[in-house]
């Protein structure tokens, strides 16, 4: 049965308590580990000890409990308002070990801080940033996360004091990565999101049987209760240390809004009985809440979060989309974090098992780095700009490119794979951007006139490129057609006056034709998706929707707070239409 036809109860619906509070547990088990696991991974790998790890432990878990009741609850513009479990982000490893090992837990706190802002402020401006943050300059900075984490990684790996615990530290690796990766391989369904806790479990166990467990923070540890308050002493002094790894900062912070972005993406797919285009209005109030999230992390002095994917894949699975399951999801992980022995169980948990468990998971960005780049197709001009920030990225990281030239400020701001690397990257892609065919473009109140105005235009445009008179004609019916919908929304007395901006482009023997304006609640995509199969309805809405899909072999309307983006792609061979 298709996805969307499985859907049993949509976002606002109400379930039965018992049901909604059974699946908000299941998932909060699901997470609860990858959760925990990152803040104990980076204090240890920063070599800090005693109360700040608990203290960071249990902040992690309270912070993503109450950002993921945010998302869920949508308060304003904040929140999804759909199921997005948020949790401690791996791909923060590297800068906050970084951070804490140059300045301590107040360092990163203020890092944290500065970068959550920027992430918010980021949101606001999503629409104009979609041709900076490309898949080109994504993938590029995730396929770079491993790169900068593997070779803390590694050190957990061969953590040990003599030749005994060397051997011993081999075996519990070899056994979590085995359990891990042979069930991944074999399981289905749901049981497949069990398999990285198996091969912990399989790995302790393992380290308990060689001697190398030591259980002493389990044992010590209160069963109900809160830990000793260990918030560093912020100083807002923002030092040579601060400047050097802010850039890092952001960066992580971009990538784990590009995944937030493709969560909520999902989460509205998976959640709606009738598959809709997505509303980026969803995705703006997800990353605002990530943003909150992250800035309530900075400000407990803890590891940043993101959205966690499992929540997509289970609720695909069981059906279930209604909040409530949000609510009782961010409850649990709230009141986990008041029992300290249960926290203790990650902590004292062998750095070889945890290092294994970290490879396996920090491994497969490298997966998701390389389909988001290839999501739109991979030309040679985006493997070149690629290739050469992948270079750049790697010899950065391991001091490899000219040492000597690099030092001081400027070489602690590029010694980090994924600033240097992703700086290239978005250089480059800015390099290509001047150097591509110039857009035309056009300005104008939203009126009637404009038709008449765009199509002297369009009709130059495909003169100059030697269009044929059928295919011109194409070109200014899809744009007029979608004119006459922007004024059909404008409509109303009381309407306040709108704008129109328009960009045209030559691109691979076909145009590209961009509208950005003030619209209404309907989505021009969805409308057209919601067309029958028949043309019975011969209202004129549907008229228009119908020539401007057989007009056109691409449809977009991608819909934010106070901006809506149409975009179509017209071809220059005739019988193109009807895509979306």
């Amino acid at each position: 049965m298709d996805a969307q036809q499985a859907v049993r109860f949509e976002p606002e619906d109400k379930p039965p308590k018992a049901l909604s509070l059974g699946l908000g547990l299941q998932m909060a088990g699901l997470s609860v580990a990858g959760i925990v696991i990152t803040p104990v991974v980076v204090t240890k790998a920063a070599g800090i000890e005693g109360a700040y790890v608990t203290w960071a432990v249990f902040a992690a878990l309270l912070v993503s409990g109450a950002s993921t009741v945010i998302q869920a609850v949508k308060v304003g513009p904040v929140g999804a308002g759909h199921v997005l479990l948020m949790g401690t982000s791996g791909a923060f490893i590297s800068v906050c070990v970084a951070a804490l090992a140059g300045g301590g837990p107040g360092l990163m706190a203020m890092l944290v801080l500065a970068s959550s802002l920027v992430q918010c402020l980021l949101a606001a401006k999503l629409a104009l940033l979609r041709r900076i943050v490309t898949p080109v300059v994504a993938g590029t900075v995730i396929m770079l996360i491993p790169v900068t984490v593997l070779p803390i990684i590694y050190g957990m790996l061969t953590h040990a004091q003599d030749t005994t615990e060397t051997n011993a530290a081999a075996i519990c690796v070899l056994v979590t990565l085995l359990v891990s990766t042979g069930l991944a391989m074999r399981a289905r369904g749901a049981m497949r999101l069990w398999t990285p806790m198996a091969g912990v479990l399989a790995g302790t166990l393992a380290a308990v049987f060689l001697g190398i467990f030591d259980p002493t923070p389990i044992l010590e540890a209160a069963w109900i209760g809160m830990p000793e308050v260990a918030w560093p002493n912020v100083a807002f002094v923002m030092g040579a240390e601060f400047w050097a790894l802010l850039p890092a900062f952001i960066m992580v912070t971009i990538v784990g809004m590009i995944e937030t972005i493709g969560d909520s993406i999902a989460i509205q797919r998976v959640s709606r009985r009738t598959p809709l285009s997505p509303d980026y209005r969803v995705v703006q109030g997800a990353i605002y809440a990530d943003g909150l999230g992250n800035f309530l992390s900075g400000a407990f002095a803890t590891v940043p979060n993101t959205t966690y994917s499992s929540s997509v894949s289970i609720t695909e699975l069981t059906g279930v989309a209604s909040r409530d399951v949000g609510l009782f999801l961010g409850a649990t992980l709230c009141v986990l974090a008041f029992f300290p022995k249960f926290a203790a169980l990650f902590v004292a948990l062998p750095e070889p098992v945890a290092g294994a468990f970290l490879m396996l998971i920090i491994g497969l960005l490298f997966t998701v780095g390389i389909k988001v780049l290839t999501r739109d197709g991979l030309d040679h001009r985006k493997a070149v700009i690629v290739s050469l920030s992948l270079g750049v990225g790697i010899g950065f990281q391991y001091g490899l490119v000219f040492p000597n030239l690099f030092q001081g400020w400027l070489g602690q701001l590029l010694e980090n794979g994924m600033t240097s690397g992703g700086l290239t990257a978005i250089l480059l892609s800015a390099l290509w951007e001047l150097l591509s065919p110039r857009r035309i473009t056009y300005q104008s109140a939203l009126q009637p006139a404009v038709i008449a105005e765009l199509e002297g235009l369009l009709r130059a445009f495909a003169r100059k490129r030697g269009w044929c008179r059928r295919a011109t004609d194409r070109l200014c019916l899809a744009s007029e057609e979608v004119i006459l919908n922007l004024l059909d929304d404008a409509q109303g007395e009381q309407a306040p006056t709108r704008y129109l901006r328009f960009a045209l482009r030559d691109v691979d023997d076909a145009a590209e034709l961009e509208y950005i304006a003030s619209l209404g609640e309907e989505n021009l995509e969805n409308q057209i998706l919601l067309l029958s199969d028949t043309p019975d309805d011969r209202h004129a809405h549907e008229v228009s929707l119908r020539i401007l899909k057989s007009l056109a072999s691409r449809v977009q309307h991608q819909k934010y707070y106070g901006i809506d983006i149409i975009s179509l792609k017209v071809l220059r061979t005739s019988g193109a239409g009807g895509g979306t």
